[in-house]
C-alpha cells in the first residue's frame, strides 16, 4: 500500500484494545488523534515510545490530542505490555495487519543491512469530523523511537 499524505482520507478502523473492547476511529469524532504504529509490545524501542507517550499523555490531551498506538500484537500481549510498563496510552491490536497496511505502515525496510517486510514505525495526526471520518493532517514514516515524542510535541507546538 502506498504511504498516506497530508489531505488523504484516514482509513477507518475498529480494533480491540488491551481489555478486548472495540475502539474505532469514529470514537474520536470532532477531535484530533495521534496514531502511532510500532512493531511489537515489550521490545526496547516500542517500550521507550509507549512509556514516553504515557508520561506526556495529559499534556497532549490538554493541547487537544488523543494518542493511540497500534501494533500487530494480540489484546492479551497488549494487556501484559500495559501492566508491565504501567501504560496509560490506548493500545490497539491489529494481528491481521489490515489497518497497519491501510496506513502504509507495513512494507519493506532495512534492519542491520538486511531487507525484510515489517512495521514501518510511523505516526499520523488525524482530524476526525462530526461523522467520524478522518483525514490525515500529517504523516511521518520511518520514525526513530528515541526522542520521538519530544520531536512530535515540538512539531505540534506542544511544550513538554
Amino acid at each position: 500500500m502506498a504511504q498516506l499524505q497530508s489531505g488523504s482520507p484516514a482509513p477507518s478502523f475498529t480494533l480491540y484494545d488491551a481489555d478486548r473492547k472495540p475502539v474505532s476511529l469514529s470514537d474520536y469524532a470532532t477531535g484530533k488523534v495521534v496514531i502511532y504504529f510500532y512493531p511489537a509490545a515489550l521490545t526496547p524501542g516500542c517500550t521507550l515510545e509507549a512509556v514516553d507517550f504515557t508520561a506526556h499523555l495529559d499534556t497532549f490531551r490538554v493541547a487537544g490530542y488523543d494518542i493511540v498506538g497500534i501494533s500487530p500484537d494480540t489484546p492479551e500481549q497488549l494487556a501484559r505490555f500495559r501492566s508491565a510498563e504501567n501504560l496509560a496510552v490506548t493500545l490497539l491490536a491489529d494481528p491481521d495487519k489490515k489497518t497497519i497496511t491501510a496506513y502504509g505502515a507495513w512494507g519493506e525496510k532495512m534492519i542491520y543491512g538486511k531487507r525484510l517486510e515489517g512495521i514501518i514505525r510511523s505516526t499520523f495526526l488525524v482530524n476526525v469530523d462530526a461523522q467520524g471520518a478522518g483525514s490525515i493532517e500529517n504523516a511521518w514514516y520511518n520514525i526513530r523511537a528515541t526522542g520521538h515524542v519530544k520531536r512530535l510535541a515540538a512539531k505540534l507546538g506542544i511544550v513538554l
